[in-house]
């Protein structure tokens, strides 16, 4: 992919969607869906570490998620639990540094135990950040944030007026990572689906009606080339040029 490098996004956001459109359309049940979309991510991460993507987040499983059949929900954390226990190699050899967001404790004890165990292993390492958002809900990580600092407040160790933006963004579960320079949705949906509500205030977004699964490599360079095709004002704007 011939990138300018300077325009790279420095993170990108990712809500795969599709995998139950994308196996219904080959009369498949759900499940063999979501098998399929697990590829498309490791294929998808793997190519950002490749092009120097600094920080990429997969909305992996909501916390609205777990109204879903209970068979599909077994079937998901089945697959994430393996699936991470054969993604510890990969991660080391592309210097990738896992990180978890969201209400984990949410999660089945197998699950957990993988994370924890996969989070320590990449620690140290200094490529790409690779967050998953799991059992993760926008609204409820900014209710989190706002009880840790009314706790604050409450306590004497916080004045309410110190409380600003910056303050606010390092509480939430990405803290100590920028804002999503571009947010690409999969399947053509036009919804943010209460993904990262507070972060992206100002992030570039990119549908394409591309099922998850079948979202390749040339997709996400498809989605890049869009991007550094855009103008980021940041609600700016040029001189003699009419805000609009």
């Amino acid at each position: 992919m011939e990138n300018n490098k300077g325009r790279l996004p420095r993170h990108i956001a990712i809500i795969m969607d599709g995998n139950g459109r994308w196996a219904r359309l080959r009369l498949l049940n759900r499940i063999n869906g979501h098998r399929k979309g697990i590829d498309a991510a490791r294929d998808t991460v793997t190519s950002c570490a490749e092009l120097g993507i600094e920080y990429l987040t997969l909305y992996t499983f909501s916390r609205e998620n777990w109204n879903r059949p209970a068979h599909e929900v077994q079937a998901l954390m089945m697959f994430l639990e393996s699936h991470l226990r054969g993604e510890e190699k990969s991660m080391m050899e592309n210097n990738i540094r896992f990180r978890p967001i969201g209400n984990i404790s949410e999660l089945p004890a197998g699950v957990r135990a993988v994370i924890a165990d996969l989070e320590a292993k990449t620690a140290r390492n200094t490529g790409m950040v690779l967050q998953l958002a799991l059992s993760y809900s926008g609204r409820e990580e900014i209710v989190r944030a706002a009880r840790e600092l009314a706790k604050k407040v409450k306590e004497g160790s916080m004045e309410p007026e110190a409380i600003t933006e910056d303050l606010f963004g390092a509480s939430l579960y990405t803290g100590d990572a920028p804002d999503p320079d571009l947010l690409i949705r999969t399947s053509g949906e036009k919804r943010i689906s209460n993904f990262l509500l507070w972060q992206l205030a100002y992030t570039e977004i990119y549908i394409t009606d591309v099922l998850w699964p079948d979202f390749s490599r040339s997709d996400l360079e498809e989605a890049i080339r869009d991007y550094q095709g855009r103008e980021r004002r940041f609600g700016l704007v040029k001189e003699g040029v009419a805000a609009g």
